[in-house]
C-alpha cells in the first residue's frame, strides 16, 4: 500500500494560504496547520480591546481557517526566537520596520524542523509570485527556500506551475497538473477559486497580518528603541504600542493615553509597571508615564492628560497621580491647548 504522505501548511488567517492547503487537501494529502505567533501578529489582540466595531465579530483568524478547513493548528510560539529576526535582518526592512523576507525564510525553516520532528513529508505556504514586494518574487522565492533549508520540500500551490518542481511534485505525491500559476497582486484568481471551493467568508488582505508593516506602529517601535539607547524588547512593550495615543514631549518619558473605554481597561492591568494619571475633577481617560520624568516633566504629562478630557476648556484640572507602589497625589494644571501640543510630540 502506498503511504499517505503528511504535509504542514503555514496558516496566516489569510486567504492564501487557506487554498493552498486546501488545494492540497484535495489531492488526499494529510494537512495540519501551523501558526508561529510572534507578538506582532495582528490576529487575536487589540481587536478584542477596543469598544470600535463591537457589532463585528472578533475572532482568531488563522484558528478559524484551521475550522474550516478542518485540520489541527498547531500554534507555536517563537517570540524570542524571532528577536534576532527583527532586530538583525539580514534582508534588511520593507517599507517600515517589516523584515518580510527574512521572517519568511524564519517561519518556513521552523516549518523544517517541525516536519522533521513530526515525520511530516513537506511544507506549504501561500505564497504567490509577484504578490508582496519584498518577499513574494521570482528573486526572492529561491532566497527563501534555500536559506531556510527546507529546498525542494517547500510546496508553494498557488503558483506551482510557474516554479521549479518541487520533490512533491516530482515523486508523485501531488499532482502538478492540479496545481496554480497565479502571479501578481490582483485577488480576483483567489476570489474566484475561494467561490469554487465554497468558502465564502474569509480575512481580507489589505490590511496584513502583521504590525511591522503598519507605519504607524513602526515609527512608535523606532521611538521605543531610542529612547532606551538598543534594540531590546518585552512581550509588554510590543503590546502597549499597539494601544493608546503615544505623545513624547521630551527623549525621557511619554505618554500613553487610552483613546477609549475599551484601551483604557486594558491599560488599567499595567498600573502598577507605571506612574498613571486620571483626571478627577473631570470624566478623562487613563493615561500611563513611560520612562523617567522630573516632577517638571509630571507637571507637563497632567497638562496634556487635561487637555485629552472633559475639562479641556477649564481653567483648572484636578490630575490625580499614581505611582507604582501605590501613593497617590493631587496636581491642579490648567490644561495645554491643541496648539500648545506641537504635532512633532505624537508618535
Amino acid at each position: 500500500m502506498n503511504k499517505q504522505r503528511k504535509a504542514v501548511a503555514l496558516i496566516s488567517g489569510g486567504l492564501d494560504s487557506m487554498l493552498a492547503a486546501k488545494t492540497v487537501m484535495d489531492q488526499g494529502i494529510h494537512v495540519e496547520g501551523i501558526n508561529f505567533f510572534t507578538g506582532f501578529c495582528v490576529e487575536g489582540h487589540t481587536h478584542a480591546i477596543r469598544d470600535k466595531d463591537k457589532a463585528k465579530p472578533k475572532r482568531n483568524n488563522s484558528l478559524w481557517v484551521a475550522e474550516q478547513l478542518g485540520i489541527k493548528l498547531h500554534i507555536v510560539d517563537v517570540i524570542e526566537e524571532y528577536k534576532n529576526v527583527l532586530i538583525n535582518p539580514k534582508h534588511g526592512y520593507g517599507a517600515h520596520m517589516n523584515p518580510c523576507l527574512d521572517c519568511k525564510i524564519f517561519m518556513v525553516n521552523k516549518a523544517r524542523q517541525w516536519i522533521a520532528e513530526n515525520d511530516f513529508d513537506f511544507i506549504i505556504t501561500g505564497e504567490v509570485i509577484g504578490q508582496r514586494p519584498m518577499s513574494q518574487r521570482n528573486a526572492t522565492m529561491p532566497i527563501v527556500a534555500r536559506e531556510s533549508g527546507a529546498d525542494d520540500l517547500l510546496l508553494r500551490p498557488l503558483c506551482a506551475k510557474n516554479l521549479p518542481a518541487t520533490l512533491p511534485e516530482r515523486e508523485g505525491w501531488v499532482d502538478r497538473e492540479k496545481l496554480h500559476n497565479i502571479t501578481g497582486r490582483s485577488r480576483k484568481p483567489q476570489m474566484a477559486m475561494a467561490e469554487q471551493f465554497g468558502f465564502d467568508d474569509y480575512a481580507q488582505p489589505a490590511g496584513g497580518c502583521c504590525f511591522l508593516t503598519d507605519k504607524n506602529y513602526s515609527a512608535k517601535l523606532v521611538d521605543l528603541w531610542q529612547a532606551q539607547g538598543n534594540k531590546k524588547y518585552e512581550l509588554d512593550d510590543v503590546m502597549l504600542l499597539k494601544v493608546g495615543r503615544h505623545i513624547r514631549p521630551q527623549p525621557n518619558f511619554k505618554l500613553i493615553i487610552a483613546r477609549e473605554e475599551g484601551e483604557g481597561r486594558f491599560l488599567q492591568g499595567y498600573k502598577n509597571e507605571f506612574i498613571s494619571m486620571n483626571c478627577s475633577s473631570h470624566s478623562g481617560p487613563l493615561v500611563l508615564i513611560d520612562g523617567s520624568p522630573s516632577a517638571e516633566d509630571l507637571y507637563l504629562a497632567a497638562q496634556i492628560t487635561a487637555r485629552f478630557g472633559q475639562g479641556r476648556d477649564a481653567e483648572q484640572v484636578d490630575i490625580n497621580v499614581m505611582n507604582q507602589d501605590g501613593s497617590e497625589r493631587m496636581l491642579q494644571v490648567k490644561p495645554l491647548t491643541k496648539e500648545e501640543i506641537p504635532e512633532e510630540w505624537y508618535i
